[in-house]
């Protein structure tokens, strides 16, 4: 299997590059109305901050000038202010990006069977996903999420930033992407491999003690990295000793900066890979669209993702299925 196989057919691709130059024509617009939106929207907001610190001075005490209560609550809000109004410059350009993303990934991605696509929405799957394997988070964020059918298992892609907030601190928890998708047999229960644990996830793990068992791969390199946990163990022993345990080798491989995290439950299947990359950005609005530079490595990339996840759904099935990618076409 290479990336090629997925690329757009020679029609298809006519299509998006019309729709990236009605893009690049716009691109250039919005581009030079930012030019004079950011200063000004910022500068105003900036003038009204300090007209109002200067205006609290004269009721502030001689030694307060500038640093008075007032004044703290003024810098607040005037912060907030300075947040919003910069987003409402930049707003023109975040729109445009987005509108050419609803045309152009249902596009792109045409070798996924119904695909669905849609941004900052919360994904179906999200609820099912074994918060046990992670740790304690109570904030999160999406941006780019995908669903559809791959080689007729459906799935749902979606990326996801996890954070823990306690009082004014806070801690990522996960940043990558999940792709959720259904196993050709269910585990009757939850099995899922995740890293290490450090102090808090550890602590969080150890108030579900009684009902989630760790379990040994026997792959001393693998139980190095990963902790394997589950309420079926009877059920789960074959598995982490055998292809979860296969799958994991390659994700190590493919994916070495950062382990990819793996669950099972039900006939529900999570494949978390931790990544900065934000898979399916556009350049920002000063760059011009190119197809080979900014869209094919796209395709590329989801055919990656979805190949991996095709693997990882497989390692509960029966022992005709493939176990791993050199059994793959």
């Amino acid at each position: 299997m290479k990336a090629d196989d997925f690329l757009p057919g020679e029609d298809v691709i006519a299509g998006i590059k019309a729709d990236m130059d009605r893009y690049e024509a716009e691109r250039t617009r919005v581009h030079r109305s930012l030019l004079w939106r950011v200063p000004l929207f910022d500068g105003l907001t900036l003038l009204v901050i300090f007209g109002l610190a200067w205006l609290a001075n004269g009721l502030a005490h001689p030694q307060e000038l500038w640093f008075s209560t007032p004044h703290i609550f003024i810098y607040m809000f005037g912060f907030a202010a300075l947040l919003f109004m910069h987003a409402q410059a930049v707003k023109p350009a975040k729109n445009l990006q987005q509108a050419l993303r609803d045309r152009a990934i249902p596009v792109i991605f045409r070798f996924i069977e119904d695909i669905k696509y849609g941004h900052g929405t919360t994904p179906l799957s999200y609820e099912r996903l074994p918060r046990e394997m992670l740790g304690a988070f109570n904030r999160q964020q999406f941006d780019d999420v995908i669903s559809g059918r791959y080689e007729d298992f459906p799935f749902e892609l979606y990326e996801a930033t996890l954070r823990q907030k306690s009082g004014k601190s806070s801690s990522e928890v996960f940043k990558g992407v999940i792709i959720a998708f259904q196993t050709p047999t269910p585990f009757k229960g939850v099995l899922f491999a995740a890293r290490k644990s450090g102090k808090v996830a550890g602590f969080f793990r150890g108030l579900f003690g009684e009902k989630f068992k760790e379990v040994q791969s026997g792959n001393a390199a693998l139980d190095e990295i990963y902790e394997f946990r589950t309420d079926n163990v009877a059920a789960a022993q074959p598995l982490v000793g055998g292809r979860l345990a296969q799958a994991l080798e390659w994700l190590v491989e493919t994916w070495p900066e950062s382990p990819a995290l793996v669950a099972l439950k039900g006939d529900d299947g999570f494949l978390l890979i931790p990544q900065k990359k934000n898979f399916f950005e556009l350049p920002g609005i000063s760059q011009p669209l190119d197809y080979k530079l900014h869209v094919e490595p796209m395709v590329a990339d989801m055919a990656a993702l979805l190949a991996t996840a095709s693997l990882v759904r497989k390692v509960g099935g029966s022992d005709d299925q493939p176990a791993g990618p050199a059994q793959k076409e």
